[in-house]
Formats: C-alpha cells, sequence, structure tokens
C-alpha cells in the first residue's frame, strides 16, 4: 500500500507517518521495482497503535519502549495516569482562578496586577503549573535563527569585502595566492555552513509532529 493509501485508511497525515518512520517507531519495506514504500498491514496496525497513544498524549518515547517490549502497557497507562491527573489539577486551578476574577466584576484597569501575579507565583512554586510565557512560537523561533544566520553572515560578507578591498587598493601588497585563497576561503564557507545550519533550522521547527491530535 501507498502512502497516499495508508493516509486515507488510517486518517495519519503523510507528515506524520514519514516522522515516525524517522524516529524508528515504523519500518515498512520498499517495493524492489520503484524504490516507494510498501505498507502492509502490520504497519497499518502499528499506525493505528501509534495513532491511539498519541491522541491519549502517550509520549514517543513510551511508545518506542512499548515497541521494543521495555514497557508494558498497564505501566504505561498507570505513570500516564499519574501526569493526567497532576495536568487535571492544573487546569482546575486555571479555571478556578479565572471563575474568581470574573466573579469580582472588575476591568482589566482596576486588577490588583501585582497581587495576583504574587498570588500565581506563589502557586506556582506550590506546583500548579500556568502557562509559560517563555514558550516562543514557530515564527518568533524562525526570527530569532533568521536574526543570528543573517549578523553572522553580514560580518564575514564584510571582511570579504575588506579583502577585496584591500587586494585592489595594494596589489603589490596582497600577501602570495595561497595564503589569499585560504583569506578568502574562510569567510566564503562560514557564510555557506551558516546558510546550511539556518535550513536545518528551520527543518527543526517545522519539523516533527503536527502539534494537536485532532489535525490527525
Amino acid at each position: 500500500m501507498k502512502i497516499n493509501e495508508v493516509e486515507q485508511a488510517i486518517g495519519i497525515t503523510k507528515k506524520n507517518i514519514r516522522f515516525y518512520e524517522q524516529e524508528g517507531l515504523l519500518n515498512p519495506s520498499r517495493n524492489l521495482s520503484n524504490g516507494y514504500r510498501d505498507y502492509s498491514e502490520e504497519d497499518l496496525e502499528t499506525l493505528r497503535q501509534i495513532k491511539l497513544l498519541r491522541k491519549l498524549d502517550i509520549p514517543l518515547e513510551e511508545i518506542r519502549r512499548l515497541q521494543s517490549g521495555n514497557l508494558t502497557l498497564e505501566d504505561c497507562l498507570r505513570r500516564h495516569l499519574i501526569i493526567l491527573d497532576r495536568k487535571q489539577k492544573n487546569l482546575d486551578a486555571n479555571i478556578s482562578f479565572c471563575h474568581r476574577l470574573l466573579s469580582e466584576n472588575a476591568g482589566l484597569n482596576t486588577l490588583k496586577l501585582q497581587d495576583l501575579l504574587t498570588e500565581i507565583e506563589d502557586l506556582e512554586k506550590g506546583g500548579t503549573k500556568f502557562m509559560d510565557i517563555r514558550k516562543g512560537d514557530k515564527k518568533q523561533k524562525k526570527k530569532g535563527a533568521l536574526i543570528g544566520a543573517g549578523a553572522a553572515i553580514l560580518v564575514m560578507a564584510m571582511l570579504l569585502g575588506i579583502f577585496l578591498w584591500a587586494v585592489i587598493i595594494d596589489p603589490a601588497g596582497a600577501p602570495p595566492l595561497p595564503i589569499l585563497a585560504i583569506l578568502f576561503a574562510f569567510p566564503v564557507l562560514v557564510i555557506i555552513g551558516t546558510l546550511a545550519a539556518l535550513k536545518e533550522r528551520f527543518k527543526e521547527i517545522e519539523g516533527g509532529e503536527l502539534d494537536e491530535a485532532s489535525k490527525y
């Protein structure tokens, strides 16, 4: 079965199917005549298992251990229930806090902000989890990667310009050709390496599973 057919049959995106292959959770055979992946009924059953476990928010590493036999489903689910219970308590605390703000009928400009933030910080010290505002989205991560790569490329481009300007202004004082080649090659290689690293960083940001199980 081809990947398009698997996508239709299981309801998992091609992106996620390939991601699970990269993670070693799925190992389809190859059609010898054309080199395409050939998914068997066993592969489909594996994908159904993965889909179910991911919809329950079981981590990939846990699934990997289940597949290898290093973890039983019972132990996995018992541990996961503890995590879900902790998340539920955090969610309940968030809901309770929002209800309390509603009951006070306060406006945004009349909230006792510092008192509320201090209360949240005290709850967090006790183990309650609120939203982590330090987490950036993909756009912010890409922006940061672009700024860092752009700065490095700009410095190397300026260095190249200085070398070129020096050779044009004073050809007689230029170093021997091998040394000159090394001087020019260094910033060029750094620029190429930076662009390659930027490409991989973008792939890393865009890669992986789709974030929500509902997007399967």
